[in-house]
C-alpha cells in the first residue's frame, strides 16, 4: 500500500491548477506503473493527468490488487503533501518519524501530513498477505506546506446512507455526515458501496469538482456507464451525483475547491519550484536528513535513497481552456 512513488526515474512534474468549467463528463484511463522494490507489484495510476493534475487538491492517486503480495517499504521522505492510506483488503503495519507505529486496517484511514518534511515506512502484515488499496496525496497550501510534520489514524469513520447505498466518510462531509480527518482544504472523500439495483443521488458541494474511481463492479454515473481501471472527472457546478448499479459497485468519490498553487511533482517530493524538489533531495541525501526528515525506528538506518534529478525542466501541465 506503500504511500510512495518507488520509481527510480521518476518524470518531473509541474503542475498547473484546474480550472472547473461546469458539469462535465470525462474518463481518464490509468497507467499501468510497475514499483521497483516490491516484487510483482503494480498499481493503476489516475493522477496527475496531463489533462487533469488535480480534483481539487487531490494530486496522486494510485489504486493496487486486489492481489497477494509481499509489501515492504523502507523509510523514505515526503514534503508539501498530506498522504491518504484506505486499505480495502490487507493490513499495513506504518511506522514515521514524528514516532507512530500502527496497524491500518480497512475500514480506518491514515492521514500523514508531511509539511517541510517527514518520513515513513509500510509493511505488509503476514506471508503473502491479500491486498487491495488506495493511495492519494493532498497537496498543501502556503502555510502547512512548509508547516510541521503530524500523524493521524481515525478509525471511527461516520456513515451517510440511502436505500442500497452506504458511502463512508474518509475525508470531509456528505450530507452532514462529517469526518475528523484534519485536511488544510475544501475536501471530500468517500467510500461508497451500491447494493445491486441501488440507485441514488448523492448530495455534493456545487463550488468542487468531483470525479470516481470504481474498485469493484460497475456503475452508471451521471448516467454514463463506468467500471474498474480509469477516473471518471465530473467537473463542478452540480448540487448531486447519480449513481446507479445494477450488479453493485464499490467507489471512491473524489471532490475538493479548485486548488489555487502550481506545484511541482517529483518522487515523494511535492513544492512549489524546481529549487524546492532540489533541496528536499539534497536534504535526504544528506548525512544530517534527520535534520528535517527525523528518523523511522526499527529500520537501522536502512531506507530508500533518492533517484537523480532530471537535468531538463518540464513545462507546466495545465488544463486545456475551455
Amino acid at each position: 500500500m506503500g504511500m510512495t512513488n518507488l520509481d527510480t526515474r521518476p518524470d518531473e512534474e509541474v503542475c498547473g491548477a484546474v480550472v472547473p468549467r461546469g458539469p462535465v463528463v470525462e474518463r481518464y484511463d490509468a497507467r499501468e506503473v510497475p514499483l521497483g522494490g516490491i516484487r510483482a507489484m503494480q498499481v493503476r495510476r489516475t493522477l496527475p493527468q496531463r489533462g487533469l493534475p488535480f480534483v481539487g487538491a487531490w494530486c496522486f492517486l494510485d489504486e493496487f490488487g486486489p492481489q497477494r503480495v509481499d509489501m515492504r517499504v523502507l523509510p523514505h521522505p515526503h514534503t508539501g503533501l498530506q498522504t491518504v492510506t484506505w486499505p480495502v483488503a490487507g493490513e499495513i503495519r506504518h511506522r514515521d518519524s514524528v514516532g507512530s507505529d500502527v496497524v491500518v486496517r480497512p475500514g480506518q484511514l491514515n492521514l500523514m501530513t508531511a509539511g517541510r518534511g517527514i518520513a515513513h515506512s509500510e509493511f505488509s502484515l503476514g506471508d503473502e498477505p491479500f491486498v487491495h488499496a488506495a493511495q492519494l496525496w493532498v497537496a498543501l497550501p502556503d502555510g502547512p506546506a512548509d508547516g510541521p510534520a503530524s500523524f493521524q489514524q481515525v478509525g471511527d469513520l461516520p456513515v451517510w446512507e440511502a436505500p442500497r447505498v452506504r458511502a463512508t466518510v474518509m475525508v470531509g462531509s456528505v450530507d452532514g455526515a462529517v469526518s475528523a480527518a484534519r485536511v488544510h482544504s475544501p475536501l471530500v472523500g468517500a467510500d461508497v458501496v451500491v447494493e445491486p439495483g441501488g440507485a441514488v443521488e448523492v448530495p455534493v458541494r456545487s463550488g468542487f469538482e468531483h470525479a470516481v474511481l470504481v474498485l469493484s463492479g460497475s456503475v452508471e454515473v451521471a448516467g454514463v456507464p463506468h467500471g474498474p481501471g480509469g477516473l471518471l472527472y465530473l467537473g463542478d457546478g452540480r448540487d448531486s451525483v447519480a449513481l446507479q448499479a445494477d450488479e453493485g459497485a464499490r467507489l471512491l468519490l473524489l471532490g475538493g475547491e479548485p486548488f489555487g498553487h502550481d506545484l511541482v511533482m517529483w518522487w515523494n517530493f511535492v513544492g512549489r519550484t524546481h529549487a524546492e524538489i532540489a533541496q528536499a533531495r539534497a536534504a535526504w541525501e544528506s548525512p544530517d536528513r534527520a535534520d528535517r526528515f527525523g528518523e523511522v525506528a526499527g529500520h537501522d538506518g536502512a531506507r530508500i535513497p533518492a533517484p537523480e534529478l532530471p537535468n531538463v525542466r518540464l513545462q507546466p501541465r495545465r488544463r486545456d481552456a475551455r
